[in-house]
């Protein structure tokens, strides 16, 4: 799921200016349109550019897939970034300029790293009907990879860790002692937790600044309630956090150190300067093999140059 990435009004809900007192942040989401669904997008907000590498989230649904709508996104390009896929209900086809074509399911890790360029479709309409349910993010990669060869990878298989009224599935880095196998190119990790009503402790890494997100239910953190639509920032500093779920709930934990670098981000792209971008947009639309082709139905994704181009 990919879409342009833009600056509206945002609004932290609750915060705290005692550095001493540790209370969530809360920061609403806004409507942004992904192919012909609509999504609400918690990362990039003003008030909240990244939270480690994590720079991008899009939470999907659920909504509807038909023959006439859904999540159609035909081939477009990314670069500097891993894309992470993650369903709560349905199914979305990935098809890739790798030649990658893979079905995601609910409870699977899809985790395409883009690097030097890499091009992809995501599909539903003539594959699933039903409702659609997932989050995408962006995790920003660094120097060390972020100019390297694209790759993909799927897991099936994650590990869970047990929690006093729920699980934690492991989908990238560590929650406690438990690892996901999935790649990794910055200090970073994302974790689903399912959550039955009462009161759970999870681990954390006192490095790390966390957020969470929610899909359905409501958990009460820190003393504030939170519930779907809305970003809970952690912050730095915490080994654990409690929560308490008020009904069942699944949320997604994720964290990592803090990004230093300053990244710019335009449509699909996530660089470090203006001119990397423009570059990358020029071989995407005179089509030069940068970033390879798309064995997709759908029809490539064509944008305007960024202004600072034209």
């Amino acid at each position: 799921m990919s879409g342009p990435v833009c600056n509206a009004r945002e609004e932290a809900v609750d915060a705290t200016d005692d550095p001493e007192e540790c209370r969530l942040e809360v920061t609403e989401g806004h409507a942004a349109q992904v192919g012909a669904m609509g999504v609400n997008r918690l990362v990039p907000r003003r008030a909240r550019r990244t939270v480690g590498a994590w720079c991008f989230v899009d939470h999907m649904g659920p909504a509807p897939v038909t023959e006439t709508v859904g999540l159609d996104v035909g081939p477009h390009p990314h670069i500097g970034l891993q894309t992470v896929t993650w369903l709560f209900e349905g199914s979305v086809v990935h098809r890739d300029s790798m030649g990658f074509e893979q079905l995601i399911r609910p409870g699977q890790l899809n985790l395409m790293t883009a690097g030097h360029g890499v091009s992809h479709s995501e599909e539903t309409r003539g594959i699933y009907a039903g409702d659609l349910h997932g989050i995408q993010f962006w995790v920003a990669q660094p120097d060390s990879t972020r100019n390297g060869e694209p790759a993909f990878e799927h897991h099936s298989d994650l590990p869970q860790l047990d929690l006093a009224n729920g699980t934690a599935t492991v989908i990238i880095g560590s929650v406690g002692d438990v690892s996901s196998p999935a790649r990794r190119d910055t200090d970073h990790s994302g974790a689903e937790l399912d959550l039955r009503p009462g009161e759970s402790v999870v681990p954390l890494r006192a490095d790390y600044e966390y957020a969470v997100a929610l899909a359905d239910g409501a958990v009460t953190i820190d003393g504030t309630t939170l519930t779907p639509g809305k970003l809970g920032y952690l912050g730095i500093g915490r080994d654990e956090f409690a929560l308490t779920a008020t009904e069942a709930t699944r949320m997604m934990l994720f964290g990592g150190v803090p990004l230093e670098d300053e990244l710019i981000m335009w449509w699909n792209y996530v660089a470090r300067t203006r001119d990397e971008i423009t570059d990358a947009h020029n071989s995407w639309t005179n089509d030069d093999g940068r970033f390879g082709k798309v064995a997709s139905p759908l029809d490539r994704v064509d944008v305007d140059p960024p202004l600072w181009a034209r």
